[in-house]
C-alpha cells in the first residue's frame, strides 16, 4: 500500500507536503474534509494556542498554525505517529511554534491542568474511542484547560456518541462528510 501524501491547504505553509503515519493505527483527514472544516474555522483562526490531543500526522494543527494561530501543541501516544508529526513539522521551517509530546490523551491533560495551560482552539479526533470525547471534553472545563469562548472541533464517525449542548458547550456548527462528522463546539465558562 502506497503511502498517502497530504498538503497544506492554505496560509503560510501551503503547499508543503505532509507525510502520513502507515499503517490503520491512524486516519488521516482528507483533503476535502480538510478544507470543509478549515472554512468553518476561518473566523476563530486569530492567534492563540491550539491543542491537537490525537495528532496523528500533526496535519490540522499544522494548517492551524499555518492560517493564524500562533503556536500548537500536538500529543499523541504512538512513537511511529510522533516521527511523522516531527518531520512534518521540520517541514514548516517554523519548528517554534509547534511542542510536540508522545503520551496518552489522559495523561497529557492531567499534565496540562497541573502547568494550568489554557488552549484557544482544540482538535479532538480519537482514534475508535469514541467514548473519550465526552469524558475529555468534561476534563478540559472542569480543570480550567479552555480558554474563554475556545473553540473544540471533534471529527468522528456517525455511531459516535457525540456530547450534546450544555451550560459548557454550544454546538455552532456541524456537518457530514460521507461517515465523518464534524462538529464545532463553543466553550462557555461558568462564572
Amino acid at each position: 500500500m502506497a503511502q498517502i501524501v497530504m498538503r497544506v491547504v492554505s496560509g503560510r505553509f501551503r503547499g508543503t507536503r505532509l507525510d502520513a503515519v502507515s499503517g490503520d493505527k491512524t486516519r488521516p483527514t482528507t483533503d476535502k474534509v480538510k478544507e470543509a472544516m478549515f472554512s468553518m474555522l476561518t473566523p476563530y483562526l486569530n492567534g492563540g494556542e491550539v491543542l491537537d490531543l490525537y495528532a496523528g500526522t500533526g496535519g490540522l494543527s499544522i494548517e492551524a498554525v499555518s492560517r493564524g494561530m500562533a503556536h500548537a501543541t500536538l500529543v499523541d501516544r504512538q512513537f511511529q505517529a510522533i516521527k511523522v508529526i516531527q518531520n512534518n513539522i521540520e517541514k514548516t521551517h517554523d519548528i517554534a511554534a509547534f511542542t510536540v509530546i508522545k503520551s496518552p490523551a489522559k495523561q497529557a491533560l492531567e499534565k496540562f491542568a497541573l502547568a494550568r495551560q489554557q488552549f484557544d482552539l482544540v482538535f479532538l479526533d480519537p482514534p475508535y474511542a469514541k467514548e473519550t470525547l465526552r469524558g475529555d471534553m468534561r476534563y478540559m472545563a472542569e480543570n480550567q484547560l479552555l480558554a474563554p469562548q475556545a473553540i473544540i472541533l471533534v471529527e468522528s464517525d456517525d455511531d459516535a456518541n457525540l456530547p450534546q449542548e450544555d451550560q459548557n458547550f454550544m454546538i455552532i456548527q456541524q456537518k457530514h462528510y460521507g461517515i465523518t462528522v464534524v462538529t464545532i463546539y463553543r466553550y462557555q465558562a461558568n462564572d
